[in-house]
């Protein structure tokens, strides 16, 4: 059962214009890092499918917002299958993230009216991803398969499509700038944001900050 409809939960995306997108095996630090996030503004969050019993970490991690953090939408990122979908969704996931596109997932999705973003890599595989059902799209990896010449590209012959870039997007200026001028409209940042100097030093006034700063700048230009 999610706690927030589909459409709203497609509206903060576009609305927050960065999806944060983390993983770590103690659920502490990853709780430290969802709420900073959230003191900085954030009220979206992808947590990152990886490990044995990430299913476990995240029910701890979906109490947690739902007490700790009102308003905070958490979902899962990196789901290759219907079942691992369903299995989130049950445990309170807003939205699913995958790096690949499967119809299977979709449908269970769909049914259960949960926002969908399948990864794509191509303009067929985009167009399929808009005939299952998915509102935003992502472009993965985003870097690899052409960057924000593959989006501008895109949307020659296809201006309505909704792209979020993931991999390959770092927090500076310039990246950020180029994708949105593409016409991205939001991208998903993990690594490069939550880099490993500052989780193992637990530094979250450092990582909060430049989390408001990287919204400050995708606010300047989305």
């Amino acid at each position: 059962m999610t706690d927030f409809p589909r459409i709203q939960v497609y509206q903060k995306m576009l609305e927050a214009g960065v999806i944060p997108i983390f993983y770590h095996p103690d659920a502490g630090t990853c709780k430290a890092v969802i709420k900073t996030c959230y003191d900085a503004g954030l009220r979206i969050f992808e947590f990152t499918n990886r490990g044995s019993h990430a299913h476990e970490l995240f029910s701890d991690l979906h109490r947690f917002a739902v007490k700790e953090l009102p308003g905070m939408i958490l979902g899962t990122g990196s789901v290759i299958d219907a079942q691992t979908a369903v299995l989130y969704m049950q445990l309170g996931s807003n939205f699913i993230v995958s790096p690949l596109l499967d119809e299977d997932t979709a449908r269970a999705c769909n049914r259960r009216k949960v926002a969908w973003i399948p990864g794509t890599g191509s303009v067929t595989e985009i167009s399929k991803a808009e005939e299952l059902g998915a509102e935003i799209i992502k472009v993965f990896p985003g870097g690899a398969v052409g960057g924000p010449k593959f989006i501008a590209a895109v949307r020659g012959p296809m201006p309505w499509v909704s792209l979020m870039p993931t991999s390959g997007v770092e927090p500076t200026e310039e990246n950020i700038k180029a994708w949105f001028q593409s016409g991205a409209v939001c991208i998903g940042l993990g690594t490069q944001l939550f880099t490993k100097e500052i989780i193992e030093k637990k530094d979250w006034p450092t990582l909060k900050e430049k989390i408001i700063r990287t919204v400050e700048i995708v606010k300047k230009y989305k």
